[in-house]
């Protein structure tokens, strides 16, 4: 736990309900990209009694977006507490817990997947970083491309850090610029323009909420209303589990400030927006929204399109549960094969790209998913996932299925292959071990043993979206990346880190 008052400095106590490492999760899907952080934030007085439950509830809906670690920080203005730990929003919080952190009107919520930083408790957020009476919480889901330089920048103007992650940065940044008296809106502006990546964040200063995202819009970002106040959310999912009335997703580059005042909104020049279309794909909740569209559709969409661009003669068309579901019934109402639940899978086990032993992610996939032979003995079986990435857990998937019995395994995927790097928020930051970048499509197909194989288009995927191709950031499929030199700035990023590491052994 980290009790802390806007005045001072943070202090650090015994870490309460702290969990093993090693025990934190057992996945389901080395294939899968590591995802995106979630944020949240409320602001209300007359809510002011419940709002670390409600930020639970909130963390609790969108603890997809990151199982490494969570946090909530309290505020009444003058006084913060906030707890973070290592582990799932269940595993750090109970209703003891949350009772200690009741008694302000701001809150600030986050689950954490590390990009930039360890996955340790000292990078667990909210962040903290103050200096004199100028103080910040932050919670952000992203990230730089340029920390390594922003960091040195920010030491060379006497700030320290005891965390290595980007957001402690960004953080102190803000805390920079406050400093120098502007007010909380043209600190973020200012701060804005030093920041070059993905973020979309959430802070709390004294006794304002402040949200903001960046200029391309790579990571959502929401806000809602209830009572007295207002609610700021990565996806609408943790809007509706609170019962906030959505009011529209934060543009990119725009500030908001809520206070007793109510909201304000400033813009920052923003060049294009850029949404990152695995959104769709893979991160988001199905019942979240983006542009008023739930992501259920577009992912039944792009399996129907799908079904068009790469049909399969089978008998039945199975999910790899729970992200491959809703394109596998667009898949089934295309080709009219039908759909089957042919994989039982176990809620209680975690998600197996965590682990970081091949042999425990091999565990891993047993226990989670069970072929029902029922439905697979001798049948032709389409079998539907949202993404290869890595290509071990399909490897193993499709063996598991012929042992079940399955005569033909024609293995889709309702995304195209990943070919590039992420460095916006995903991590995949280097091709290796990326299965789409180093191999053709008929390679993976003999590599995880399926009779056929094929993916959706990227034209085919953004057209499921209802969104235009310009509008999504779609760098990991074909590399056209928004921000110019995104690659040269990081690898520039990775040798300044490297160095500093040779310079301190």
């Amino acid at each position: 736990m980290s009790g802390t008052c806007s005045s001072g400095t943070p202090r650090k106590e015994v870490i309460l309900g702290s969990v093993p490492p090693d025990d934190l999760h057992l996945d389901d899907s080395a294939d899968k990209p590591k995802e995106a952080c979630g944020v949240f934030g409320l602001y209300s007085r007359e809510a002011a009694g419940e709002l670390a439950q409600r930020t639970y509830f909130g963390l609790y809906a969108m603890q997809h977006r990151g199982q490494e670690s969570a946090g909530i920080a309290i505020s009444d203005g003058e006084r913060t507490l906030a707890m973070r730990d290592m582990g799932l929003v269940s595993q750090v919080f109970d209703e003891r817990k949350l009772a200690s952190l009741e008694g302000g009107h701001i809150a600030l919520g986050h689950v954490r997947y590390s990009t930039t930083g360890s996955a340790s408790w000292e990078n667990a957020q909210p962040e903290f970083h103050g200096r004199g009476d100028v103080n910040v919480f932050v919670a952000h889901n992203g990230n730089l491309v340029n920390t390594a330089a922003l960091r040195h920048e920010l030491e060379e103007e006497g700030f320290e850090f005891e965390s290595t992650s980007d957001t402690a940065a960004i953080a102190a940044c803000a805390v920079g610029e406050l400093e120098k008296g502007h007010s909380v809106a043209e600190a973020v502006l200012r701060t804005m323009r030093r920041l070059e990546g993905a973020y979309s964040i959430a802070m709390v200063f004294r006794d304002k909420l402040v949200a903001f995202r960046d200029p391309h819009g790579f990571r959502p970002l929401c806000i809602g209303e209830i009572e007295g106040g207002y609610a700021v959310s990565s996806e609408t999912c943790g809007l509706d589990i609170i019962g906030s009335r959505f009011l529209r997703e934060i543009e990119p580059g725009e500030v908001v400030v809520v206070d007793d005042e109510g909201l304000k909104s400033y813009r920052a020049e923003s060049p294009r927006r850029a949404l990152c279309v695995f959104e769709y794909v893979y991160f988001a909740r199905p019942d979240s929204r983006f542009d008023g569209r739930e992501v259920a559709h577009s992912r039944q969409r792009m399996g129907e399109i799908l079904a068009e661009e790469a049909p399969a003669e089978a008998d039945v068309v199975i999910p790899v549960p729970d992200s491959g579901i809703m394109a596998a019934v667009g898949y089934s109402q295309g080709s009219g094969i039908p759909y089957a639940e042919g994989l039982i899978k176990n809620r209680y086990v975690g998600r197996t790209f965590i682990q970081p032993a091949d042999s425990m992610r091999q565990l891993g996939l047993r226990l989670k998913l069970n072929p029902l032979p029922s439905v697979i003995e001798g049948k032709r079986v389409v079998v539907i996932d949202d993404s290869i990435v890595r290509g071990n857990t399909a490897r193993k998937l499709v063996g598991l299925l012929f042992e079940a019995g399955a005569a033909e395994i024609h293995f889709r995927v309702s995304s195209p292959p990943v070919t590039g790097p992420c460095y916006y928020g995903i991590d995949m930051d280097t091709k290796e071990g990326l299965v789409g970048a180093n191999f053709t499509v008929e390679e993976i197909r003999e590599q995880i043993g399926a009779t056929t194989l094929a993916y959706l288009s990227v034209d085919g995927m953004v057209a499921a979206t209802e969104q235009k191709k310009s509008r999504l950031c779609r760098a990991c499929f074909d590399g056209e990346y928004p921000i110019t030199g995104t690659a040269q700035k990081l690898a520039l990023e990775n040798a300044a880190v490297a160095d500093a590491v040779v310079g301190e052994s």
